[in-house]
């Protein structure tokens, strides 16, 4: 989150190529070098898990905005969705290949000295097949953008006075903050929920069955790839028929999530099978959001500061999204809990009343998204005329005069 700002500032004035290299280099040496730590040295086990970042702070600010020089329209639409399907699957398979690795060895460990090997993988075909292709190229047939170089403060105004970034931004932080919170705690409320109906004697250490961590990530998967395709083929479908669709498929993608996921909290004492349905649901409409969230970042910034925009959205998102979501859940769960410390079922109802603020922060995430398809085209617009060229000081539309931007 905080080395985010720093690769957004580096990606919109070196080369990216090189700058995910070193960020994915980091995160194997990280990863890795976090399994050998000892008991005795925890804090450093802490340290180095944070270093973890550096991957993401990397390698997700950049790499959308070289497929963002590479491809426009529809065809970037759909290669953004490849990108950001591995989203949901990587979270997913997270689950299930941690969860057979820490069974079969019986350490938890191993799973962090797999990692690396696609790690390693993915970092020799980034060297080898990734181009590092001029900033704005597949938007201007002139070649890169001949926007002014900016100061790092004038670029965050720009960013600050384009309502369709802001607001969108604060859309994904919603969604971060239900996702985040899910993934977290979805595995331990559903095993306190089978205690609760008979079905498992209650463990002493939470969690004590891998087999929840295995269901959901599948879940997770299925529902990660269903749901960005098919985010991607409804933008491609009507947005040339209705200039704001990208926001109002998030805006619905969130809204129509929101009673998926509550149904699913309430009937989890009733049927783990119903449950799961419904987080399936929930995740799937969820997940329409992924690739298409990228796409309008991408064409209501200029080039020039895409990565900058990259950056402040995911320092956001997590900052007031997944970084506090399962603390802030776990917190008020252990405060409800302590009106019954000593009964089971209390234990489950107070995670379950806990959960319950996830669905309604994604009404206020879809809220975000239309008030987003307000601004987006005329954003869109004036985005699309100074990378062009097309505008100029003395001709801006009001939206370019908004983001105070010098064609």
């Amino acid at each position: 989150m905080l080395l985010a700002p720093v690769f957004g500032y580096l990606g919109d004035r070196y080369n990216r190529k090189f700058i995910m290299v070193a960020g994915l280099a980091v995160w194997i040496v990280t990863t890795l070098g976090s399994s050998f730590i000892t008991e005795s040295y925890f804090w450093v086990l802490v340290l180095m898990r944070a270093f973890v970042g550096t991957g993401e702070a990397s390698y997700c600010t950049i790499a959308p905005t070289i497929i963002g020089d590479l491809f426009t329209g529809s065809k970037r639409t759909l290669m953004i969705s490849f990108f950001y399907i591995f989203i949901p699957v990587g979270s997913g398979l997270g689950y299930i290949v941690g969860s057979a690795i820490a069974s079969a060895t019986g350490d938890w460990r191993w799973a962090l000295r797999i990692n690396p090997i696609f790690g390693a993988l993915g970092l020799v075909l980034l060297l080898i097949f990734t181009p590092n292709p001029p900033r704005g190229a597949a938007d201007n047939n002139h070649g890169e953008v001949q926007l002014g170089h900016t100061s790092y403060l004038e670029d965050i105004k720009y960013l600050l006075r384009n309502r369709s970034f802001v607001w969108s931004s604060l859309g994904v932080t919603a969604m971060a903050f239900v996702t985040g919170a899910l993934a977290f705690w979805t595995p331990t409320f559903l095993a306190r929920a089978q205690v609760t109906m008979g079905l498992r004697p209650p463990c002493v250490q939470e969690p004590c069955n891998t087999s929840d961590s295995l269901i959901f990530g599948a879940v997770t998967v299925v529902t990660g790839i269903v749901g960005v395709f098919l985010g991607s083929m409804m933008s491609r479908r009507f947005r040339d028929r209705v200039p704001n669709a990208d926001p109002l498929i998030c805006a619905v993608g969130m809204l129509t999530s929101a009673p998926c996921l509550f149904i699913a909290i309430i009937l989890a004492s009733t049927s783990i099978p119903v449950t799961y349905v419904f987080i399936g649901v929930g995740e799937t409409l969820l997940s329409l959001n992924w690739a298409i969230l990228a796409d309008i970042l991408l064409y209501v910034v200029v080039p020039t500061r895409r990565a900058t925009a990259e950056a402040l959205q995911i320092m956001v998102c997590h900052l007031l999204g997944d970084a506090g979501s399962p603390y802030l859940l776990g917190a008020m769960s252990d405060a409800l809990s302590k009106y019954n410390p000593d009964s089971l079922s209390w234990r489950f109802r107070s995670l379950e009343y806990s959960m319950l603020v996830c669905p309604f922060v994604g009404v206020l995430g879809g809220l975000f998204f239309l008030i987003t398809a307000v601004y987006i085209t005329e954003d869109r617009k004036a985005a699309q005329m100074l990378t062009t060229g097309e505008a100029s000081t003395q001709s801006l539309p009001m939206a370019v005069e908004n983001q105070e931007v010098i064609a």
